[in-house]
């Protein structure tokens, strides 16, 4: 049966397919009455999906990150689409086809890992080509890298999001390495991989994109220091010497440090060239694609701007319609 997918939605459609529970919770409204709020999400984007005057035990028989059967109707409301509910129930069965629920990578997953490999095994340092190899030669990590997004609902949120993040900022350091000879490229290009390669084990991404329990207790930085400190001593094994502890201390200030301010997560600020690189490479990787995927995504073809954006505090500019 042909579906209608997220992005298809338009105001005053009934509905009555299936969805993805991404996120549920009961809220209280200003009355105090209760009612049942849902993200109800497809591979296209993700939708709120409302059903008033109900209490807990009314919803309790739908379970976060399970595929759910909808009937309710689509209505615009402060220029985003929402969907009212009349019924929200478990779904399952030959009719659900996993493809049409997770957000897929644009790009192939397989030669953006190809163009990855090059780079890192182009790396000259020896100890950092070794370090490069003992990952690269780690299977579950591998699988981990072609398969989990960078982010759960803001930048590069699909499936093979995060390869295609490091591919991204790996290419721009290269074609930018002859501006700024003072960056150590080899050491830029081992944190760019680093940086968020926690995110394979912090995050959930089999059938819905969601934080681990390891993720919430710990967070993708200090993981990827684990995972750093993990493959050292893998590295040491084959090559037979030591890793420089000096690089070991950079390597790991530039995992910890780049999301930039401790305000947004950063234990640490960061304060090597190559950390103050990353932080900066990434956030423009990371920002400029969750402008993308708003504008792309907006329902709201008419309009010249999206709707306000709560986590940016903004509208985006989508261009004149002429």
């Amino acid at each position: 049966m042909t579906r209608t997918f997220v992005n298809e939605l338009q105001d005053g459609d009934n509905v009555e397919d299936i969805f993805l529970l991404a996120e549920r919770q009961v809220r209280a409204n200003r009355n105090g009455d209760s009612y049942f709020l849902s993200q109800l999400r497809d591979r296209t984007g993700q939708i709120s999906g409302l059903l008033w005057n109900v209490n807990e035990s009314a919803v309790n028989h739908v379970v976060e990150g399970d595929y759910v059967r909808v009937k309710g109707k689509v209505q615009l409301f402060q220029g985003n689409l929402q969907m009212i509910l009349m019924r929200i129930d478990p779904a399952e069965g030959e009719e659900i086809d996993p493809e049409d629920f997770l957000p897929k990578s644009n790009t192939n997953v397989e030669e953006q890992f190809a163009k990855l490999q090059e780079i890192l095994l182009g790396i000259t340092d020896d100890d950092l080509k070794a370090l490069m190899q003992s990952f690269l030669s780690d299977q579950e990590i591998v699988d981990g890298l072609k398969l989990a997004p960078a982010g759960i609902r803001l930048h590069h949120a699909y499936s093979g999001g995060l390869l295609d993040h490091i591919v991204n900022l790996s290419e721009t350091a290269v074609r930018i390495s002859d501006l700024y000879p003072n960056v150590d490229l080899n050491l830029l290009l081992t944190g760019i991989f680093l940086h968020d390669l926690g995110k394979i084990r912090e995050l959930s991404y089999d059938s819905s994109f969601q934080y681990t329990d390891e993720g919430q207790l710990i967070g993708h930085l200090v993981m990827g220091v684990e995972m750093l400190s993990d493959k050292i001593r893998v590295t040491e094994e084959t090559t037979g010497r030591s890793f420089p502890q000096e690089t070991v201390l950079r390597i790991k200030h530039m995992i910890l440090s780049h999301h930039g301010t401790q305000e947004f997560g950063s234990p640490k600020v960061p304060m090597t060239l190559e950390a103050i690189a990353l932080h900066h490479l990434d956030n423009l990787d990371a920002k400029t694609n969750e402008f993308h995927s708003l504008i792309d995504s907006d329902p709201n073809a008419t309009s010249n701007w999206t709707p306000y954006q709560p986590n940016m505090q903004r509208k985006l500019y989508k261009g004149g319609t002429e």
